[in-house]
């Protein structure tokens, strides 16, 4: 490891940090076309076990394929440093935002209605494709519904992690996959030890932070969005509602200000974790926007460095493979839960609502726009719709 290679791994993940729109799957395409065609830092196949492996685990699969490409240039600073260049500017542009918003009355502004009218066409858009993808069979389907009849009512602080838990007992029994041949592993330089210090770290913070969380507010601010990290599979979307029950019912934030700032992080470009960072900057100034992200993006270090060494034994073990596939089908479960509550019930009160949600869908999935775009109409139309009686 040099200087040099870190300084040439932060400027090549800033400039996609800056450039890399359109959610996860965008964004793994971006780092395919820099970090596997042009610059060949890994082979075809590494790339794909490495994105295998943040698809199993819970947590931004983006941000975690782009800690494991730093890994493996440059080791675990290399990770770090791959990491702040890709999130650095959506954490920066929603910190500011939400520091804006502290001066702006929330419920009553027209662009704030049309940014969560945003919200309403995004998720319904992240529904369509995971949907498709992960529950196309009757089982799977079976386990969707089964997650957003629990979500919706049994509402509690356990009811997620409960889902999953379920959902991949459901998976280890009714999927069997067949053995697959390996593909070629990544050669990264950490040791099983330093490994299972990183696992071991990751369970004992999830399990000890929520004990200790009442003796400072900074800790319940950490604990928060350390066990949202922790537990989130599927992606950036699926954190919406664990994140809404962590603020919005205990009054730290308002419903209005939190869609507000879901739309907004679909205007900027990065991971759709660093929402983390306007939460926290709208509860505790710009010091919580960065210790939300810090919190929110631990347990994907941790889990990355932690499972790296192990992943080729885990890829042959058929039975987890088969809890995958029921936990992700439990993911588009949870997603439509929140589609409704509290995204839906929070956005469209008139017919012109729900008009204004068909056209941004229509944008977004077959005229194909960017998000950002997206975001901007969506602003400028909510502001318009509150001149119509």
């Amino acid at each position: 490891m040099s200087l040099k290679s870190l300084w040439e791994i932060l400027l090549v993940s800033l400039r996609l940090g800056f450039t890399s729109f359109g959610g996860p799957v965008a964004h793994l395409g971006y780092f395919h076309e820099e970090y596997v065609r042009r610059r060949k830092w890994l082979d075809e196949k590494s790339y794909a076990d490495l994105v295998a492996l943040c698809q199993f685990l819970p947590g931004p699969a983006s941000s975690q394929v782009g800690i494991g490409i730093g890994v493996a240039r440059a080791g675990a600073i290399g990770g770090f440093v791959a990491f702040l260049g890709f999130t650095m500017p959506s954490v920066i542009a929603l910190i500011a935002f939400a520091l804006l918003l502290t001066n702006v009355n929330v419920a009553d502004a027209g662009w704030i209605h049309g940014l969560k009218i945003v919200a309403v066409a995004v998720v319904a858009h992240a529904i369509l494709g995971m949907g498709q993808k992960l529950a196309p069979d009757l089982k799977r389907k079976a386990i969707v519904l089964f997650a957003i009849a629990t979500t919706l009512v049994w509402q509690t602080a356990f009811t997620q992690i409960a889902i999953i838990v379920v959902a991949a007992l459901m998976g280890f029994i009714l999927f069997k996959q067949e053995e697959t041949e390996l593909r070629s592993s990544i050669n990264i330089n950490i040791s099983r030890t330093f490994a299972t210090m990183c696992l071991l770290l990751f369970f004992a913070l999830l399990f000890v932070l929520p004990i200790v969380k009442g003796t400072s507010q900074w800790l319940t601010m950490f604990d928060s969005f350390y066990r949202s990290g922790a537990l989130v599979f599927g992606g950036g979307h699926v954190v919406l509602p664990l994140l809404e029950r962590e603020f919005v019912p205990t009054g730290l934030l308002s419903k209005e200000a939190f869609l507000a700032g879901y739309g907004a992080a679909q205007a900027v470009p990065g991971p759709l974790f660093t929402f983390a960072a306007y939460l926290g900057a709208v509860m505790a100034g710009w010091q919580g926007g960065l210790i939300a992200t810090a919190a929110i993006f631990l347990p994907a270090f941790l889990l990355v460095f932690g499972t790296l060494p192990f992943w080729a034994a885990l890829r042959r073990n058929t039975k987890v493979r088969g809890a995958l596939v029921g936990v992700n089908a439990a993911v588009v479960g949870i997603l439509i839960a929140a589609f409704y509550n509290p995204i839906w019930i929070s956005s469209i009160f008139r017919p012109i609502d729900f008009a204004f949600a068909a056209v941004l869908f229509s944008l977004l999935i077959h005229w194909k726009l960017p998000p950002w775009i997206i975001v901007v109409i969506g602003a400028i139309g909510g502001q318009l719709l509150i001149l119509i009686p």
